[in-house]
């Protein structure tokens, strides 16, 4: 669920779209809902929890016709997204449909972070700045 969460919203509709025929049929037991949630921060990582402020969230639960039940929060407010990514937490439990949303979906969504992952430290790199000190003495 986290390469769903991550991926995209244009890939994963695509993704979504090109192998959801043939599915069996989901029907909403949740939502789509959008809501808020409150995010706590620590100063340091490891300091006093505070609140940091809140942050807009979809949830959606579907089911299968065949009794999967399939849960997502993502965050934002794109409730088409929510719906796809229960409807493939749903299809994932499975066994006929686990390993084709690993190829299809998961896959390509976990290539896709690494890239982007890759370019974010290539680009951290080149702005990388060595220092050092020139150590003087009498000797």
């Amino acid at each position: 669920m986290e390469a769903v969460a991550r991926f995209p919203a244009a890939e994963l509709l695509s993704a979504y779209a090109a192998m959801a025929a043939g599915a069996p049929a989901a029907r909403a037991v949740r939502g789509p809902e959008v809501g808020l949630v409150m995010v706590r921060g620590r100063a340091g990582g490891g300091g006093q929890p505070f609140h940091l402020g809140e942050a807009s969230v979809v949830r959606a639960t579907v089911m299968l016709d065949t009794g999967e039940v399939g849960h997502a929060t993502i965050l934002g407010r794109d409730s088409e997204r929510a719906r796809v990514a229960a409807h493939l937490d749903a299809l994932w439990q499975r066994d006929d449909w686990r390993d084709r949303i690993e190829q299809d979906v998961v896959a390509p969504a976990e290539r896709l972070r690494a890239q982007t992952e890759r370019r974010e430290a290539e680009e951290a790199e080149a702005t990388r700045v060595d220092f050092f000190t020139l150590a003087r003495g009498e000797d």
